[in-house]
């Protein structure tokens, strides 16, 4: 069984997500790590506000947390609580808004321009549906190709975050890239990350509506409070960070997330191995 393991306290955090982020599940008490397996009911938190934006953080070769993606999707959705959804896995631009409910999965693909190649449909494609058939719109946030060149050049990026912040995404940029990256692409890559994370976080906010909440999906290291969409949330954006870790290792730190949905640990793969061997090619 997969585990949610409640991260921070907060009085609308603990009353209102309970354990929405997963279908059968209920709320947790504070600074304890369970499971359970009673649904989840948005009437039993009258009082609470909800978040103004839930960011969702994959690991992109999990398919548990695709599924837990949909889960949610279909959660929130049936509680009425979602005024959008966004995710990193199309480009901003594209939206399924003015798609009818009775969509099909050709027709939503064509409204997202999704990129099958890059994202598999058919890992995405039961959360999208569900969201689109619930009646809920489905945006691309992410930065579009054609404008990262010009990112990568534009030094303005290196001062958003602060000095250590920066440096983390620096060093995830290289140990993302098994240490091939010469030292001065290591910056241009980083601007790109950050300037994703804008662009998602814009979209995000542009979709709020008092009472609901967005629900944004992305790889886990997008969402991560101190150095990811979070820190481009406008000042009292209510937000929620939840990431998927496969395996009992941890994947953030605990100020970077407040909730952790566990899944079975994946099999060991040599990731740079294969990439090294791209590289001399």
């Amino acid at each position: 069984m997969v585990q949610i393991k409640f991260i921070r306290n907060g009085g609308w955090l603990s009353g209102l997500l309970g354990l929405a982020l997963l279908a059968g599940c209920a709320s947790l008490p504070p600074t304890t790590a369970s499971s359970a397996n009673s649904e989840f009911d948005l009437s039993a938190t009258s009082g609470s506000k909800a978040p103004d934006v839930l960011l969702l953080g994959e690991q992109h070769d999990a398919a548990a947390h695709q599924q837990w993606q949909q889960a949610t999707v279909a959660r929130w959705a049936a509680q009425q609580q979602l005024s959008a959804v966004v995710l990193e896995m199309a480009d901003a631009g594209h939206s399924t808004q003015g798609l009818a409910p009775s969509a099909s999965e050709a027709q939503v693909q064509q409204a997202l321009a999704w990129n099958d190649k890059g994202w598999p449909w058919r890992h995405y494609g039961p959360a999208v549906m569900t969201a689109v058939q619930a009646g809920v719109p489905v945006l691309g946030g992410n930065l579009p190709r054609a404008q990262m060149r010009e990112v990568m050049q534009q030094t303005r990026w290196d001062s958003h975050l602060p000095a250590a912040a920066w440096q983390r995404q620096l060093d995830a940029i290289a140990d993302g890239h098994c240490g091939l990256l010469p030292d001065n692409q290591l910056a241009p890559m980083a601007r790109i990350q950050l300037a994703k994370d804008e662009s998602m976080a814009k979209t995000a906010i542009a979709q709020r509506h008092p009472g609901k909440t967005v629900l944004l999906i992305a790889g886990r290291g997008h969402v991560l409070r101190s150095i990811g969409i979070p820190t481009w949330l406008p000042a009292g954006t209510r937000s929620v960070v939840a990431i998927g870790q496969a395996g009992d290792q941890a994947q953030a730190d605990v100020a970077d997330r407040d909730w952790v949905h566990s899944t079975p640990a994946l099999p060991a793969q040599d990731h740079c191995a294969a990439l090294r061997e791209k590289w001399k090619k």
